[in-house]
């Protein structure tokens, strides 16, 4: 079925709208596959929003009379308080939003509610909704991670000089501050509210007035209802008007980058919770117990959250498949472009509050991260570049004997800094005991300063560039 213009004739009730072609009714399973109304009725209020603007546009062009607009504006006026009231009698019979709220209307203000659809199809009609619906998520997603950016960065203020250890390979390589690292997922939160927002700007063009493919005969002005819908401009190709869905398919993808930042947080969240880790405790706000082991707290919505990106990647990939084939201009196959943008922006919805929660309610076990970070010979670094700031010793040349030295800790059973200075000069004669004001956590940390460094000194200043940012 070609969602065509329908026909501004009277239609009985229980007829359809477009039925004037057709003798007979569908198939019952025809009518089961071909029924939208179930999932696009998340459509209503854009749905409502676009037909007031073009029935606007059609009465200061004088395709439609003041009066006919009017009754069309208070009956989709009270379609909008049925539909937030939850009393909108939604029905298959009518098979999409479109044709249920025009339908309604009928019944509200009776043939005025027929010229609503002069010079639109549903072709234009549900691209105009579906963008208008997307940049509203994506609005929404702009809030929700300055939020959660927020609350980052106040973890970041509270733990400035916090030392626990940095990892590479999930080994201990060398220790930085619990501030800085709550700021790197607030950098790449900040590049997801970016990306949502150049999404945004490429779609905000305006679909209607296209028509079913080919734009229309009447005299319409489509700068009119692009303006009046917040768009920037109307798409300048009708084809392109209504067969384009890059604009989900970039939000989707949007959608995933973020989802997979959420998800490596979470990642964090559920080892440092762990009894082989305890760098962080969650109260009961956002843990849970075991059915069996009643010692157990565990991290489920940190779970949770980093399982959804599988249904966000997913969504991206199934959009993918129904456009790769397609040609122009508009294809039944389209109606399967909401349910998974629907799923994937409820999941990433749930995502970014339920980690802006545990990020609020979460609180670093100081001394256990501190004891941590002195593991693994995690100063190793710092005795080496102290060879080459100190005794001007190549660093390849430094890399190899702090190896040797490390060696000799560890078969000692000590750590780099309970190593005796004779060890130590047995090794490298030139070493003198200055060599010891390097190789704890705290000195490691606060020696790395060059910027975007995890000194304290550094993140204070990242801390006070980002409160100026998103105070």
């Amino acid at each position: 079925m070609d969602m065509d213009k329908l026909s501004n004739n009277k239609n009985n009730k229980g007829q359809k709208m477009w039925g004037g072609r057709f003798s007979a009714s569908p198939n019952e399973i025809m009518q089961e596959i071909n029924v939208s109304i179930d999932f696009d009725k998340r459509l209503a209020l854009q749905d409502i929003k676009g037909s007031m603007a073009h029935s606007s546009m059609l009465e200061v062009q004088g395709i439609i009379t003041k009066e006919d607009m009017l009754q069309i504006h208070q009956g989709l006026e009270k379609i909008k308080k049925e539909i937030l009231n939850l009393s909108f009698p939604f029905s298959h019979e009518f098979e999409d939003i479109h044709l249920n709220i025009e339908n309604r209307l009928k019944e509200l203000i009776g043939d005025a509610a027929g010229r609503l659809h002069t010079a639109r199809s549903r072709n234009d009609q549900v691209a105009t909704d579906f963008r208008l619906w997307v940049r509203d998520y994506l609005d929404n997603f702009e809030l929700q991670l300055t939020e959660l950016m927020k609350a980052l960065l106040q973890k970041a203020d509270e733990n400035t000089d916090t030392i626990m250890p940095g990892f590479t390979h999930l080994q201990s390589a060398q220790p930085v501050t619990f501030g800085h690292h709550m700021l790197a997922y607030l950098e790449m939160f900040n590049r997801d509210k970016s990306r949502f927002s150049d999404c945004r700007e490429r779609l905000n063009e305006c679909p209607l007035g296209a028509a079913a493919l080919a734009g229309t005969s009447f005299p319409i002005d489509r700068n009119f209802t692009s303006s009046t819908l917040g768009f920037s401009k109307p798409m300048a190709n009708s084809l392109d008007a209504v067969s384009a869905r890059d604009f989900a398919l970039e939000a989707l993808s949007a959608a995933n980058i973020c989802a997979t930042h959420l998800s490596r947080l979470s990642e964090e969240i559920v080892i440092w919770m762990s009894a082989q880790f305890q760098f962080i405790t969650l109260t009961d706000a956002f843990t849970t117990g075991s059915s069996i082991m009643p010692q157990k707290r565990n991290p489920d919505a940190a779970e949770l959250i980093r399982a959804k990106v599988g249904r966000i990647s997913g969504a991206l990939v199934s959009l993918t498949m129904v456009m790769k084939g397609l040609p122009l201009a508009y294809s039944k196959d389209m109606q399967e472009d909401k349910e998974p943008v629907f799923d994937a922006f409820d999941s990433l919805d749930l995502g970014l509050k339920a980690m802006t929660g545990m990020i609020n309610d979460m609180q670093p076990n100081k001394e256990i991260m501190k004891a941590a970070a002195g593991n693994a010979f995690s100063t190793a670094t710092d005795l080496a570049d102290w060879f080459v700031r100190k005794i001007n010793m190549p660093f390849r040349d430094a890399h190899h004997i702090t190896g040797k030295i490390v060696a000799l800790a560890e078969h000692k059973g000590v750590t780099l800094d309970e190593l005796p200075l004779e060890d130590y000069i047995k090794i490298e004669p030139k070493i003198t005991k200055e060599i010891y004001s390097v190789l704890s956590p705290e000195s490691s940390a606060k020696s790395r300063v060059s910027y975007g460094g995890t000194a304290p000194s550094e993140v204070k200043k990242q801390v006070k560039a980002w409160n100026n940012i998103l105070s």
